[in-house]
């Protein structure tokens, strides 16, 4: 059984638009990014259920950190945690993460047995890179994804910045929008005019747009 944390809007309804997150391969579902963000897209309308896979959930019992296990074996987990969303509501569900929770969002959104109601793919700071491989890509889950990706990237993020992807071509359906001098977290520096809740915000309000293009 998939344990869900779910952030509602004021209006929620069992059709209410979800979008189901994964956290990233360091910090749980309940990290700061990921409660932050939560809050900002809740408050554009979008219900968000957020789940742990199982090597982060067994941190919480016995408090020991694990490496996570490849992203390609995290698919399945993905998977069931978006059959609990689809039997618990009714409404048209975006997929996504921070970081390796986007990354296995979008690999999954590669199946040809995706449910219909599945209409979009979120990813919180891809991953294109190592930090320290700048050509070892991982553009695949990009190009392969069979529903369109938005990417909220910081300007600066070591995993994949601006001119990071200046050097290489994304597909039609992925889009990326840059959040102001921000690191992989999407945070920016201290001195930047920017802020890492203002970034967040954008990041959400962006999801909202994005959520409402595609469900129609």
């Amino acid at each position: 059984m998939t344990d869900l944390l779910w952030t509602l809007p004021e209006a929620d309804t069992p059709e209410t638009p979800v979008l189901l997150l994964a956290h990233g391969a360091g910090a749980a579902m309940d990290s700061g990014f990921m409660h932050r963000f939560a809050g900002h897209a809740a408050t554009h309308g979008l219900a968000v259920a957020r789940f742990e896979f199982a090597y982060m959930a067994r941190r919480r019992v016995d408090g020991r950190k694990r490496p996570p296990p490849r992203a390609d074996k995290l698919t399945g987990e993905f998977q069931t945690a978006l059959q609990a969303v689809l039997d618990q509501r009714k409404g048209p569900v975006l997929i996504g993460g921070k970081s390796m929770g986007g990354r296995v969002a979008a690999m999954l959104s590669g199946a040809t047995s995706l449910p219909k109601r599945v209409t979009g793919v979120v990813c919180l700071g891809y991953p294109f890179h190592p930090p320290a491989k700048p050509d070892d890509w991982r553009l695949e889950p990009l190009e392969s994804a069979r529903r369109p990706v938005l990417i909220a990237q910081g300007t600066r993020d070591a995993f994949g910045n601006t001119a990071d992807l200046e050097t290489v071509a994304l597909p039609a359906h992925v889009r990326v929008i840059w959040m102001e001098d921000g690191n992989h977290d999407l945070a920016p520096r201290g001195a930047s005019p920017a802020t890492w809740d203002g970034n967040l915000a954008e990041a959400a309000t962006a999801t909202a747009e994005f959520a409402r293009a595609n469900f129609g």
